[in-house]
């Protein structure tokens, strides 16, 4: 059987009128086994595009617009980008009907969460406090504690229940949309992991496992049990 085709969803346009993504991505779903394809914003026909993939990832990147779930605009808002938006909103709403393999990393995960209808906190120290930073001024990486939720799908996956993340983000879940349940938590309480009971494998992590994936067992087994479930969807399909 060949390998599962795993979509990543890119960064929007830059000043150079080009399309980006990280390369430790692309590293990540080729050592769990996957073939990447990256996808860029602007695609208005996601229910043919997702029909081509195995598997699907947002990845992290700018802020969604605080328009789109209600928020509020804050002064540190930024990279809000309508196309990027629009077409990734579209990709979670084709992969619910369509029980594709979904992982949502860092504004990925906050993309699933206003997709089905919950709300984001448009600035994290406003509500917590930064005695648990969750980025390095100006807008730096930076690592905290994470705790997995018992019972919950992500618990059941991993090799560890508590473990560092690299954490890359100033805003998260404020309330859950309908269907999800919270997976894991920062010390200062911040939901750090969504899951979607009714799905074959929908989850989304506030934190950035691919950047610690190539060292880390446990951020690298995200992305080898998406590859996981992909290969099972593939197996599926008919000849």
């Amino acid at each position: 059987m060949s390998s599962p085709v795993i979509g990543l969803t890119t960064y929007g346009r830059g000043e150079t009128n080009r399309f980006s993504l990280p390369a430790q991505y692309v590293d990540a779903v080729r050592r769990a086994g996957g073939v990447p394809l990256l996808l860029p914003p602007g695609e208005a026909r996601a229910d043919a595009l997702l029909g081509q993939l195995d598997g699907l990832i947002l990845t992290g990147g700018g802020d969604l617009d605080p328009a789109l779930y209600g928020g509020a605009s804050h002064p540190t808002i930024y990279m809000v980008d309508p196309e990027r938006d629009r077409g990734e909103l579209a990709l979670v709403t084709q992969s619910l009907a369509s029980g594709l393999p979904t992982f949502g990393i860092c504004r990925g995960s906050q993309v699933i969460n206003v997709a089905l209808g919950g709300t984001l906190i448009e600035h994290l120290p406003d509500l917590v406090g930064e005695s648990i930073p969750h980025r390095l001024p100006p807008r730096e990486p930076t690592a905290h504690a994470v705790t997995l939720t018992p019972g919950s799908r992500l618990a059941g996956m991993l090799v560890r229940r508590e473990f560092v993340a690299p954490s890359w983000h100033h805003q998260a879940v404020r309330k859950l949309a309908p269907g999800l349940r919270a997976a894991a938590q920062a010390p200062d309480g911040t939901i750090e992991a969504i899951e979607l009971q009714d799905h074959p494998w929908l989850i989304g992590v506030q934190w950035h496992p691919e950047l610690a994936a190539e060292k880390d067992p446990v951020h690298q087994q995200l992305f080898d049990e998406l590859v996981r479930a992909a290969s099972g969807r593939r197996r599926k399909r008919p000849v």
